[in-house]
């Protein structure tokens, strides 16, 4: 038995071959709160992305854009759905090594930041020093950075119930840029600080940025990541 389809908006185009399911998780009684898909389609093939499992209607349409042929999981506390949808697609699955989470499926292609990325002019970035794992994937065409849970950009408190609102703003956050505040308690190793793989993250040339939660920060991104980096670790 797999784990149910949330509520959900439809796939929405952000760029060319580059669409976002913005969606929703439970988290405990009377506890809710976004999360996101990034599906990119390659000619006919696509690319589910931190997968969140659809419904019916959508999963019909999501065939219809194409065949899903890679799943990739680019951070470790994003697994619920990966399952689904490799019973489902029998399709290659991508993750680091060392996940923790979700232990099972064991991927089939491991992310390095070396490797290439299934997806055209594209390159993958790690969070080296990380205690857990965790990558991002910059989309070159687009200079469009997707992220898991280390950058989150929350527009509004979209799928949120108030008490997982009052939840996450006691742990945090705020609206606007967030590097997660539990991701980067946890990941963090002891007596140190994540500010060289952030500073590595700048380096990189993008210009918008979407998360595994919130929603898509347009033109401007990487000067708004780079004030929310100096302010958090100064």
């Amino acid at each position: 038995m797999f784990p149910p389809a949330y509520p959900h908006d439809e796939l929405k185009a952000l760029y060319p071959d580059v669409y976002l399911l913005h969606g929703s998780i439970k988290m405990g009684p009377g506890m809710r709160m976004n999360r996101n898909m990034i599906v990119l389609k390659n000619r006919s093939d696509l690319i589910l992305i931190n997968p969140v499992r659809m419904n019916n209607n959508s999963l019909s349409k999501l065939d219809e854009l194409g065949n899903v042929k890679h799943i990739l999981r680019l951070g470790d506390f994003h697994g619920l759905d990966d399952v689904f949808y490799l019973d489902r697609y029998q399709c290659e699955f991508w993750a680091q090594n060392g996940q923790d989470i979700y232990k099972l499926p064991k991927a089939s292609k491991i992310i390095t930041s070396t490797m290439e990325a299934p997806f055209p002019n594209s390159q993958f970035f790690i969070f080296e020093n990380a205690t857990f794992s965790e990558a991002a994937l910059l989309l070159k065409e687009y200079k469009l950075l997707i992220t898991t849970d280390s950058v989150q950009y929350h527009a509004d408190w979209s799928y949120f119930t108030w008490l997982m609102k009052l939840a996450f703003k006691l742990l945090g956050f705020k609206i606007g840029i967030n590097i997660g505040p539990p991701w980067l308690k946890r990941v963090t190793p002891k007596g140190t600080s994540l500010k060289l793989d952030f500073e590595k993250l700048l380096q990189l040339d993008f210009d918008s940025i979407i998360a595994a939660h919130g929603l898509l920060l347009g033109p401007g991104a990487k000067d708004v990541l780079s004030k929310e980096v100096q302010r958090v670790f100064r």
